[in-house]
């Protein structure tokens, strides 16, 4: 069933990398008839550039990024990094035995960026953004439809 989600949204990377692989969710990456209003993530947007490792590639994530003004790109805070490392060892303890520990501090940086500006994170990894929640009362962990 699909879930009506209107208000601010802040898309996850594997929304946008699932829109550039296969076409899907494309209604979420550049808007829709739905009252949502969408942000991006300095974090996202990272990510992205780190997988541009060709010219279209570059040019794919260049049309992301002009797809919304400066102000709709958003970024943690100094005190947003501060939580993000107590949250990370409440959560993982010292990491030590996750593979990616960059990628799992990475949702924790797009979680509380969202939950500061009142946005509902958008993502197919809603497992981990759940988990997140569960320390972030008010956090809205919705999973994009196709």
């Amino acid at each position: 069933m699909a879930v009506l989600v209107t208000g601010r949204i802040l898309l996850d990377t594997n929304v946008f990398i699932n829109y550039l692989r296969v076409g899907r969710h494309g209604a979420w990456v550049w808007g829709g008839r739905e009252s949502r209003i969408r942000f991006l993530s300095a974090v996202v947007l990272l990510e992205l550039r780190l997988g541009a490792d060709t010219a279209r590639r570059e040019r794919a994530v260049d049309r992301i990024q002009a797809a919304f003004p400066a102000e709709r790109v958003v970024a943690p805070t100094p005190a947003l990094f501060d939580r993000a490392g107590a949250l990370f060892r409440a959560l993982h303890g010292t990491g030590s035995r996750l593979r990616d520990r960059l990628g799992r501090m990475n949702d924790l940086l797009i979680a509380l960026t969202a939950w500061r500006i009142g946005a509902a994170v958008v993502t197919a990894n809603s497992g981990e953004f759940n988990r997140i929640a569960e320390h972030l009362p008010g956090l809205v962990v919705v999973e994009p439809s196709p």
